[in-house]
């Protein structure tokens, strides 16, 4: 029997009429799923038109700059200020907060336009991770970069597999899937499993030697009790973790032969890597913390291009190595 799928955009109006919300939110999120929709269609074409090379330039990271990234960045920028909703954006591939409609917007967007640039030569999964705050509507705005707990919206766009999460303040944390007709539909509604049988492991093996002594302990007590997976983006590799439960970490690197590769604070951005994850997966009833063990969300960032170490996935294993970090 023929089945019309709900899309996203009828699931996401039916949630905002259903708490006597405006529509605004709805505009935006529009336009970060056509931002989304061409990403995908310019990464699977990719190959043909040569698009998965380098650019030859470095970004404000100090990462080599692919053609994809520029690509990528370029088409949520343009999406983004075309919505006329957000009052500054801070992108991945951007070195200043980006200045969009004070007067008239109504959010904060943080973007990482393509996660897991490693992937891209090899067409292998990426992702594209964006966060949503909303400004102050009551009193004087004062422009500050919003702390995980004041996200009203996370999500995360795994391409180019079709897959689209997204995480809503408070209603849970809701998968779709792209059909023929290049909209997402299908609502599922992702909640970490209890069982421990499908709990996974992710994280980089070849850096753990790198880790501080408690981790590197840890792990070793702990990793055979569990599936070990990683993708080497972090949207795919939380992707797997929301439907089979675990712990992905990117912890901090502080025992490196070159001590120049150390990176104490982590290596993952907060406002657009680690607290768009860590949103999801509270939603999802899980939790994430940093490496001293403070939960993600309570993180006020002090700059837009801020680095953390993660932990995240499902409760038991966040609060066990959590309680670990702060002991340490």
């Amino acid at each position: 029997m023929f089945k019309q799928e709900q899309t996203f955009m009828d699931f996401l109006l039916e949630h905002q009429e259903r708490h006597k919300r405006s529509y605004h939110f709805l505009i935006l999120m529009n336009s970060i799923l056509n931002a989304a929709k061409r990403i995908q269609f310019y990464y699977s074409t990719g190959a043909l038109r040569g698009d998965l090379g380098l650019t030859g330039s470095v970004n404000i990271q100090g990462e080599d700059v692919l053609h994809m990234d520029m690509i990528a960045n370029e088409l949520v920028k343009h999406s983004l200020a075309r919505s006329g909703r957000v009052v500054h954006a801070v992108g991945e591939e951007e070195e200043e907060v980006i200045v969009m409609n004070e007067e008239g917007g109504r959010y904060f967007v943080y973007y990482d336009p393509m996660d897991g640039s490693s992937n891209v030569p090899h067409n292998l999964p990426i992702g594209f991770l964006f966060g949503v705050a909303k400004r102050n509507l009551e009193g004087k705005e004062d422009m500050h970069l919003r702390a995980g707990r004041e996200y009203i919206a996370a999500g995360m766009f795994v391409i180019p597999t079709g897959t689209f999460t997204i995480a809503l303040h408070n209603a849970g944390c809701w998968r779709f899937h792209l059909d023929e007709t290049f909209n997402y539909v299908k609502p599922t509604n992702m909640v970490l499993p209890d069982s421990r049988k499908t709990w996974e492991l992710s994280f980089n093996s070849a850096n753990r030697g790198t880790y501080a002594l408690p981790i590197q302990k840890w792990i070793a007590e702990n990793e055979r009790k569990y599936a070990f997976r990683y993708l080497g983006a972090l949207a795919g590799d939380f992707h797997r973790i929301l439907t089979n439960g675990g712990l992905f970490m990117y912890p901090a690197i502080i025992n490196h032969p070159d001590p120049k590769k150390n990176r104490p604070q982590g290596k993952l951005r907060l406002m657009y890597e680690a607290a768009v994850v860590s949103f999801m997966c509270r939603e999802a009833g899980g939790h994430a913390v940093d490496e001293d063990g403070t939960p993600i969300l309570d993180i006020v960032p002090q700059k837009p291009h801020q680095r953390t170490a993660l932990y995240v996935g499902s409760k038991p294993l966040v609060d066990e190595i959590g309680k670990i970090l702060r002991e340490k």
